[in-house]
């Protein structure tokens, strides 16, 4: 592999889109642990499409000689502060992308975060016999949906489309 920064993108790219490709064999298949074979495809494409993320901010950090260009935290990059000192078109996009929630990156970083989170066994009322028979409704939120194949495919042409775009903006003439 050479060792400029866009192979790491392209190479993680790559991968997720493996990743998305066995977890919708998992889907189909019948195999008994199918299951778990599909939440551990689900995860590593999470793994990868961070790491895609990551690397393009390298890309970035790197044509324009940031500091931070070494970061292994993609989270380093995409804050208001990091565009205090210089003007970065490419990094200004990525962090109004991230402070965005309802964005596919802040999904995706919001996703990824969760990965390293405990579980966590959901609340039930409590049962107590001398109540009378009206039952105690949480209003907590509900559990968010399993993240879809598709979502993520979705994220992952959105990455590689923006990766496209960066570079051809980046190639110095």
């Amino acid at each position: 592999m050479a060792h400029e920064l866009y192979t790491r993108t392209n190479q993680k790219i790559y991968f997720a889109g493996l990743a998305l490709e066995a977890m919708g064999k998992a889907q189909e298949g019948r195999a008994m642990n199918a299951q778990a074979l599909e939440q551990a495809e689900r995860e590593s494409s999470l793994f990868h499409l961070y790491g895609a993320v990551l690397g393009l901010c390298h890309e970035i950090a790197g044509f324009y000689r940031l500091p931070q260009a070494n970061s292994p935290r993609a989270e380093t990059f995409l804050v208001p502060e990091i565009l205090a000192s210089i003007a970065i078109p490419e990094m200004a996009e990525l962090v109004e992308l991230a402070q965005n929630r309802e964005t596919w990156l802040a999904r995706l970083l919001a996703e990824h975060a969760a990965l390293f989170q405990p579980p966590r066994a959901p609340k039930k009322p409590k049962g107590d016999v001398t109540l009378p028979l009206i039952q105690a409704v949480s209003l907590d939120e509900e559990p968010a949906p399993e993240l879809t194949r598709e979502e993520m495919e979705g994220w992952r042409k959105e990455l590689k489309s923006l990766a496209i775009r960066y570079r051809d903006g980046l190639s110095e003439c």
